[in-house]
């Protein structure tokens, strides 16, 4: 990531934390730009073209804008972008955007890898168990790996907890190693 992806999320997470945005729902309307953006090749053709005005291209955004129901901030930020040539580098400042709205909310990103599929009641009991490792609410992904023999791990930023059946017997085969 670049100094001025950075520097672009950072001004929209301002924006959005004066204006008092959901910062879920104005993702998703970036998002949901970015893939009409990338979907469209005429698209990209009219709002790159250095040669069409920018009246022009505030008027094909405001269109495209209005079929997705953009709020206003979100609208204008893409136009700032779109005014800045940084349009290329939309995906790059949604995840920084992202990071740093879940770091202003106090949401925790959690990888959850288990032997076996698991029920919304299990799921449930094992995102409040790492929600209270966490120190916060947790965002969590779930995966599945049959290596695992029973239990879970879970990875929280670089952090790994191995409740798994695999990582107990690999830690007592280093202590019977040991011994």
């Amino acid at each position: 990531m670049s100094a001025l992806t950075l520097r672009y999320a950072h001004a929209f997470a301002s924006v959005a934390a004066s204006n008092h945005l959901d910062a879920n729902a104005a993702q998703q309307q970036m998002r949901d730009f970015r893939d009409t953006f990338a979907a469209s090749h005429e698209l990209r053709e009219v709002l790159m073209n250095p040669s069409i005005p920018n009246e022009q291209k505030l008027k094909v955004l405001d269109a495209v804008s209005g079929r997705i129901g953009m709020i206003p901030q979100v609208r204008n930020f893409l136009a700032v972008i779109m005014d800045h040539q940084r349009l290329p580098e939309l995906d790059e400042i949604l995840t920084e955007y992202h990071e740093i709205a879940d770091e202003q909310t106090g949401v925790a990103e959690a990888e959850i890898t288990s032997a076996h599929p698991l029920n919304d009641e299990d799921r449930a009991q094992l995102e409040a168990q790492v929600a209270r490792v966490a120190g916060g609410r947790v965002r969590a992904t779930y995966r599945q790996d049959a290596t695992l023999l029973g239990g879970a791990v879970v990875r929280i930023g670089s952090t790994v907890y191995d409740g798994s059946l695999r990582g107990q017997f690999q830690q007592l085969k280093q202590k019977l190693a040991n011994a």
